[in-house]
């Protein structure tokens, strides 16, 4: 199983943080910031802080991929980090 890991700073344009794969993969994505008030938002490539779930500071959150989908994110403030762990099944 491949494991993929990054970190990938964020703004507020839509950045892709998971890629698509063709076989279904768990993600897990945490957001590196402890500050209050300083939110990751996730979903699809129109994502934006005011259609879109977050990710609380320190929180962690998991959930599965299907084959072929893909994850964005933005941040508020622009500059925070997202800790992406992304496991794919080998086909």
């Amino acid at each position: 199983m491949p494991i993929v890991n990054s970190q990938v700073t964020l703004g507020t344009a839509a950045v892709e943080i998971v890629g698509h794969d063709n076989m279904p993969h768990h993600v897990i994505l945490h957001n590196m910031t402890k500050s209050n008030n300083n939110y990751i938002f996730f979903g699809g490539s129109a994502v934006s802080t005011t259609n879109a779930p977050h990710i609380d500071p320190g929180e962690t959150i998991q959930f599965d991929l299907g084959p072929g989908d893909r994850l964005f994110a933005v941040s508020d403030p622009a500059g925070l980090v997202v800790g992406v762990l992304d496991i794919r099944q080998v086909d």
